[in-house]
């Protein structure tokens, strides 16, 4: 298999940081957490309770990319989480490497708030799940998106992406 850069995306508590590990253990490449990108400015933010808007979130993605151009020159895959939740987004991503593909974590609202309600130690209130389904384009027609619903095991799901790479 090619080297990819995989984004896992979708909404807060699909299972992003579970699939992306995952995931990067099976294609022995390095993961990274994107939400480790942010600034402080945007964590800030999030913990009070209000939206990212489009200018929050411009240096983040950039910031991600910047590893994915990094991770493309050297040849290597790698797996990242990234919310992604818009086209415009996405496109920023897909503009730093040729090699990138998104896993889009899909799941209904009440699954997701269910998984929210049980995380600890997280910064990312419940109340912000509605704006990110809002904002949320699905990337439904999209190149290079493998979308996976979440309510299978992360075993299940990462065997899935697994194959649809390899048949590649």
């Amino acid at each position: 298999m090619r080297p990819v850069i995989l984004i896992v995306m979708g909404v807060t508590s699909t299972g992003k940081t579970t699939i992306g590990e995952l995931l990067a253990e099976r294609l022995g490449a390095p993961f990274a957490e994107g939400d480790r990108y942010h600034p402080e400015a945007n964590i800030a933010k999030m913990s009070a309770g209000t939206p990212l808007n489009d200018e929050d979130r411009w240096p983040w993605l950039d910031a991600i990319a910047a590893d994915i151009a990094r991770w493309d020159a050297q040849d290597q895959s790698a797996v990242v989480t990234c919310s992604a939740l818009k086209r415009s987004y996405r496109d920023r991503l897909r503009a730093a490497s040729d090699g990138v593909r998104f896993v889009f974590l899909d799941g209904d609202e009440e699954l997701i708030a269910g998984r929210m309600a049980e995380r600890k130690h997280h910064f990312m209130p419940t109340s912000l799940l509605k704006s990110q389904l809002a904002t949320l384009e699905r990337p439904e027609g999209e190149p290079d998106v493998i979308t996976v619903g979440v309510g299978r095991t992360p075993e299940q799901i990462v065997d899935d992406v697994m194959a649809t790479l390899e048949a590649e």
